[in-house]
């Protein structure tokens, strides 16, 4: 055992008190020789966070110590929270115990108050353990004998002083990368040097690429994976093909969006003798070129997913793999990872399963419009241009009705969420944001790929083998309770039985509100209750999906989790098991795989989203004045969201409602006028004005349009219709 290993041990044992160096060397017997080297483990583990030492020199474990660690993320005002590693819940630091930790950066807190009474845990970031923000983006401000850069991240308090000698020729206004090279005291700013100028602000996409700098994401590929990319034979083998089961005669289909070029999953449908369905889905096997340790696997850990913004995708392999030989093309040959599920129609259970490497060739490229205009509108001109594939449509389409009825019964929450899609024009500029469809061709792929995700994840569960599951935990038993007060008010009960919930009771209250006025705001609030989806080497269900067994095994071209568990799978296929060595190797590696992943998703869904937001205020920037109905999505101490119906959401600030003063009603999640009594509920319709927009913020402001107005338009409208009929 290492002596790292043994220290902990030693250090957690109830009989250890904190002790000194000299008491910790004298326990283990440390001469003066290795004391050196005895302090350095000591330092070294201190530094990482793992032990601590105190005022008085003494060493003990953190977590004896009332010490925590987490990742701290900073608020504009000066405050934040510190997210835990562990499921405990987030610690406020108030501005002054922040201690000039930066957002993001991995820190120790001391607990300075426990939860109690409604009221946060507190307290005080008392070590950096590691700085994140090593590069920051940010305008350069130019004085005569030195210049600062004002961060784009908000978060991001302090602006970053730079020497005349390290401007590197930025100039005033210009948007520009800086390194930090002194990281911030009290009272003294972080100080760095510019490395890159990216340009000037409002030149043709340097919005996006701000985005893509200030979030770390990787624009190209290192030298040494593109080159190890290049080398790859685009041919399979014979004896590859030879030694898989050979389904290149079956009839598989991808099915994705006009845009994709990613196409990581083939289904294939049939009807067996007895009556049940046979439905396969058949994965890109990228393990196949992307072995473990090799160049392309240590980037793709390190991107850990692919990043899909408006214009532009970072993927996470190569184009030449994700794009080309991994991608699952029409008519040509692809190696793949296959699951084949006989279904029962009768309660769409999976009756047999059976995964194996296999090599494919799909017979069409199909998208989502096609199928949708097969299965829904009946389209003539398409039925008879995929004639041959007309029956395994239809086939799908009943099979998708099994299989939901199936998930639905058993208790998933299906959350039917508008989603956007923002139209750009050449230059980057939005022209449109209109609603997504959500046609039958999408829910029927992502209902099969579910059910194989469930049906890999139980069968290597079983297995007891090292894996990465996609978990979601029990909601939090608080933010739920507060959930169930504001439907019950809304007439809608909510079932919570000492302290548990069954998701089918929450998706109960989905089914009731569906097509009426409150439904996005019951689904939204419903959603904020709930816990966030995550990657873990522990299998403890999936909540949302009310599934015992859930992985990720569809998307290996652009997620790692995928990438990771079909190596395992193909291991366990080809030697019929792991023997120790490997399995101890792998289960530490999944804990590893899990937590990198989930990082880097929460990354890509925050670049995602912040560039959403950006064009849908540079949609509004356009339409100052105009009016819009709304619904009142979200209410807090200082106004009201407003969410339109294409999903652009806005603020009205508590201040702009001038007909009276307002206060928070924060059980009914409301504004009451203290004069008139008028109420601004959550859920409620408004007609608003788009007021302003901060492009930089990328925030709208709306403001109430007044009854009176209202009518004076009526009036108007009225006059020139008459006027026209004249």
């Amino acid at each position: 055992m290492k002596i790292r290993e043994v220290l902990i041990s030693f250090m957690k044992e109830q009989a250890y008190k904190p002790m000194s160096f000299k008491e910790l060397s004298k326990i283990f017997g440390i001469n003066k020789k290795e004391s050196k080297d005895f302090q350095k483990i000591l330092d070294d583990m201190e530094k990482e966070g793992i032990i601590i030492k105190n005022r008085a020199e003494l060493y003990g474990i953190r977590d004896r110590m009332g010490i925590v660690k987490g990742v701290f993320q900073a608020h504009a005002k000066g405050f934040g929270f510190v997210i835990l590693d562990d499921d405990r819940p987030d610690i406020f630091i108030p501005a002054s115990n922040v201690n000039s930790a930066m957002n993001n950066d991995i820190v120790l807190v001391k607990i300075l108050r426990e939860e109690n009474k409604g009221k946060k845990c507190e307290g005080e970031i008392i070590r950096i353990v590691e700085r994140k923000n090593k590069k920051l983006v940010g305008i350069y401000e130019d004085n005569k004998s030195f210049g600062f850069v004002v961060p784009d991240d908000r978060k991001i308090a302090q602006d970053v002083f730079i020497s005349k000698g390290n401007r590197n020729g930025a100039k005033s206004g210009q948007i520009v990368v800086v390194e930090i090279t002194s990281w911030p005291e009290m009272r003294r700013n972080p100080e760095g040097r510019i490395v890159e100028i990216l340009g000037e602000k409002g030149d043709r996409g340097i919005d996006i690429l701000t985005i893509i700098k200030k979030h770390n994401l990787p624009e190209e590929f290192p030298r040494d994976v593109e080159d190890f990319a290049a080398k790859i034979s685009e041919e399979i083998p014979q004896s590859e093909i030879d030694r898989r089961i050979d389904l290149r005669d079956i009839t598989a289909v991808t099915i994705d969006g006009e845009d994709a070029k990613d196409l990581d999953d083939a289904v294939s449908v049939e009807i067996l003798p007895n009556g049940n369905y046979k439905l396969g889905v058949h994965i890109a096997d990228v393990s196949h070129y992307v072995k473990e340790g090799n160049p392309l696997d240590k980037e793709a850990f390190k991107r850990g997913t692919s990043v899909y913004l408006l214009d532009r995708v970072i993927p996470m392999l190569p184009k030449k793999l994700s794009n080309g030989m991994c991608s699952l093309n029409p008519r040509v040959d692809r190696l793949a990872l296959s699951c084949f599920m006989e279904i029962d129609p009768s309660n769409g259970k999976v009756v047999n399963h059976d995964i194996f490497e296999s090599v494919i060739r799909t017979k069409e490229r199909m998208t989502y419009t096609d199928v949708t205009k097969i299965l829904r509108d009946e389209d003539l001109e398409t039925i008879e241009k995929y004639k041959y594939l007309h029956e395994d449509f239809k086939n799908m389409g009943k099979l998708f009705e099994i299989l939901n009825k199936k998930r639905m019964n058993r208790g998933a929450i299906d959350f039917d969420f508008a989603e956007c899609k923002i139209i750009l024009n050449e230059n980057g500029k939005p022209v449109d944001i209109k609603l997504r469809e959500r046609a039958i061709a999408n829910t029927i792929i992502e209902e099969f790929m579910l059910i194989c995700n469930e049906t890999v994840a139980e069968h290597f569960f079983w297995m007891n083998s090292p894996f990465v599951y996609r978990i979601h935990e029990d909601p939090d038993m608080e933010k739920l309770i507060h959930f169930s007060e504001f439907a019950y008010n809304l007439g809608y009960p909510v079932r919570l039985k000492e302290d548990e919930i069954h998701p089918k009771d929450l998706q109960k209250i989905l089914e009731q509100v569906r097509g009426k006025k409150e439904e996005t705001v019951v689904s939204t609030l419903l959603l904020r209750s709930m816990m966030k989806a995550k990657y873990s080497q522990v299998c403890v269900g999936h909540f949302g999906l009310a599934a015992k067994y859930y992985c990720h095994f569809t998307s290996p071209i652009r997620r790692y989790p995928d990438l990771v568990i079909h190596r395992i799978i193909k291991e366990i296929l080809r030697e019929g098991g792991l023997n120790p060595k490997r399995e101890k190797k792998l289960r530490t590696f999944v804990v590893d795989a899990s937590k990198q992943s989930s990082d880097t998703e929460r990354m890509a869904v925050e670049a995602e989203r912040e560039v959403d937001d950006l064009k849908k205020a540079e949609y509004m920037m356009e339409r100052i004045g105009e009016e819009f109905e709304g619904i009142i999505s979200s209410v807090t101490s200082f106004g009201m969201f407003i969410e339109l119906p294409n999903t652009i959401e806005g603020l009205i600030h508590i201040s702009e409602l001038h007909d009276d003063y307002y206060n928070y009603d924060e059980r009914h999640l409301c504004l009451i006028g203290e004069r008139t009594k008028n109420i601004y509920r959550l859920g409620d319709e408004v007609k608003v004005r788009c007021s302003k927009v901060d492009i930089d913020a990328h925030e709208i402001y709306f403001e109430i349009v007044k009854e009176e107005e209202q009518e004076q338009d009526v009036h108007e409208e009225i006059s020139i219709d008459i006027n026209e009929l004249i």
